[in-house]
């Protein structure tokens, strides 16, 4: 299964998977407007593929086969100041 990689020139860290190149039509129009215009990154062959860097590659074939598209977001970011004062929450609730 071969599909186009796009990126967002508006959303950091957002690509747009389809099944053919330049081919838009299956991405609903609210999202190619949020999306903005996209950059063409790479072309993939999944069947060759075991796993992608940042998505599952089976749901990305499911979407890809049902909707015809795949919208891959940015990881969420890290609270890392949250995870302290839990910890310290839970410590103090052990003691």
């Amino acid at each position: 299964m071969l599909c186009a990689v796009y990126r967002s020139p508006k959303k950091e860290q957002t690509y747009l998977f389809v099944k053919q190149r330049d081919d838009f039509s299956d991405v609903p129009a609210p999202l190619m407007s949020t999306f903005g215009t996209p950059q063409l990154v790479t072309l993939v062959n999944l069947a060759t593929k075991d796993k992608l860097a940042q998505a599952d590659i089976e749901k990305v074939k499911t979407n890809l086969s049902e909707q015809g598209y795949y919208l891959q977001l940015p990881p969420p970011k890290e609270d890392l100041l949250a995870e302290h004062k839990a910890m310290q929450k839970q410590q103090q609730e052990q003691n």
